[in-house]
């Protein structure tokens, strides 16, 4: 998706005043929060690499000279039993829902929890929610 983060000042319109753009936004957000596997990813995201017995990624042969913050699919893949195939399918709705970003390195996909897109989305359904008061 392209930029999620509308103007601020935007988000207490209807999304009928935002175009089909923000309703798809919207509609995306919610497929991707249907399911509980995908919520668990992004819990885990949330609480970040230093939760959950992590390893370390300089334990791994991840190329870079810093340390990605997000987390593999790999450990995601360990992490809730699921093979590669299904863990990609649940991280690409939440990827094409703006929720999350992914950074490659090599062979390596991180996945972190786009913050300012998913705040302006939230802000959406605030919005059209009217719970703004």
């Amino acid at each position: 998706m392209s930029d999620l983060t509308p103007n601020l000042d935007e988000l207490a319109l209807p999304l009928s005043d935002h175009g089909d753009a923000a309703l798809q936004r919207v509609v995306l957000m919610a497929k991707a929060l249907s399911d509980p596997i995908r919520v668990r990813m992004l819990n885990l995201m949330a609480a970040g690499r230093g939760c959950c017995g992590l390893p370390s990624v300089a334990a791994m042969p991840v190329p870079g000279s810093d340390e990605p913050e997000g987390i593999c699919v790999c450990e995601f893949q360990d992490r809730y039993n699921l093979g590669q195939s299904k863990v990609s399918y649940h991280l690409r709705v939440l990827k094409e829902a703006g929720l999350v970003s992914e950074e490659c390195r090599g062979k390596w996909t991180f996945y972190t929890i786009n913050k300012p897109a998913a705040r302006a989305i939230m802000g959406l359904v605030q919005g059209q929610l009217q719970l703004n008061d």
